[in-house]
């Protein structure tokens, strides 16, 4: 069984993105029933469908599979919720781990996350300078709830 174990954090400085190349997402969701969620994904060139269960914490059940691009295209057109996500994508290695970090645009735009991937609930991670306030238990920076919820109708408030 695969399992997804990871902490979100706001980014408080972008210059960690000074000088790295991303890449550009587009996402959406298919409704589910319970909790979980039915992701589409195109990255660059690769599609993907990932299956995830509900939340529990920070850890859920998680599997993903590459798809034709063609076929990911059509999903995100004629079966998933708007508005889709879009956001740029950047990776950067700190203190043994790999974290991902989403520059979201449209609907989301000013919205900047970093997330890693831990192998337990347990696992202490070393917070990079640039990260801020740690969002992992909050729902509202779930990427299926901003679609229903957008950053730009929630982040003046």
């Amino acid at each position: 069984m695969a399992w997804e174990i990871e902490r979100k954090y706001l980014v408080a400085d972008r210059s960690c993105l000074d000088r790295l190349a991303g890449v550009a997402l587009r996402q959406g969701y298919i409704p589910t029933q319970d909790g979980g969620v039915v992701r589409v994904r195109i990255e660059g060139e690769r599609a993907v469908l990932a299956l995830k269960g509900a939340t529990s914490g920070i850890t859920r059940r998680e599997y993903e599979y590459e798809i034709p691009l063609q076929d990911a295209e059509s999903i995100l057109t004629t079966l998933c919720q708007r508005p889709l996500i879009e956001k740029t994508r950047y990776t950067l290695p700190w203190a043994g781990k790999v974290w991902t970090i989403d520059v979201f645009a449209g609907e989301n735009e000013g919205l900047v996350l970093a997330e890693v991937e831990l192998s337990s609930r347990e696992e202490v991670v070393e917070k990079p300078p640039w990260t801020g306030v740690e969002v992992s238990g909050d729902p509202r920076y779930y990427n299926a709830n901003l679609v229903c919820h957008p950053y730009c109708k929630w982040r003046d408030s």
